[in-house]
């Protein structure tokens, strides 16, 4: 496994920050199963997690107008780095005008041991979850998390709590992974939960 200090990497005109490789998740169709690259030159496997000062000193030295946005997601769960996080979204809001996005699991109320979504206020344009399943028991099998039966509806509610806070709150599945009545379901949900449901297309 090659290992660099990539914290930032682009793809398209989005901006993209890679706090960490720790996930609570092991899912079966994860890109990291297949590569240490996107785009096939950006090594995201880190030698360690940055600090939110090096995030930030990297951030400094681009062009962000060239950016839409700027999204956390990297080969690891953003909320495992959630100080961090919050620190260089902060920083993002107090310095530029770019939209910051989150694409996290879905279990960082659970990752840090209380309810974080208020955290989001004021700092985050957009949470994107991705449930990968309605259905609790497929979650658990696609998912392969250590929370175990906690995690489906824990997910469920940091999305519900999180579009109290959050402008944008969107649940997302990879198209081809879960069938089409899975997908109907999947939007019955979240109509329930007052959120957004888009399918996006597989890598």
């Amino acid at each position: 496994m090659t290992k660099a200090m990539n914290m930032l990497y682009e793809i398209g005109d989005t901006l993209y920050v890679n706090l960490t490789n720790r996930c609570p998740c092991s899912c079966t169709f994860c890109i990291r199963n297949e590569s240490d690259t996107v785009n096939g030159h950006d090594v995201l496997w880190l030698e360690r997690e940055p600090t939110a000062g090096e995030v930030i000193d990297q951030l400094r030295e681009l062009d962000l107008s060239r950016y839409s946005e700027l999204v956390f997601c990297g080969y690891g769960e953003p909320m495992e780095a959630f100080d961090v996080l919050k620190e260089v979204a902060r920083w993002m809001k107090e310095n530029t005008e770019l939209p910051v996005r989150i694409n996290t699991n879905g279990q960082g109320s659970l990752i840090n041991g209380r309810d974080i979504t208020s955290e989001f206020g004021g700092i985050v344009d957009t949470v994107s979850v991705s449930p990968n399943s309605p259905d609790a028991d497929e979650y658990l099998a696609l998912t392969r998390g250590k929370f175990g039966e906690q995690a489906h509806p824990a997910m469920l509610e940091f999305a519900r709590r999180a579009a109290g806070y959050v402008p944008t709150v969107v649940l997302t599945t990879v198209g081809g992974t879960i069938t089409h009545q899975q997908e109907r379901a999947c939007q019955e949900l979240c109509d329930e939960l007052g959120v957004s449901y888009r399918i996006r297309p597989r890598a």
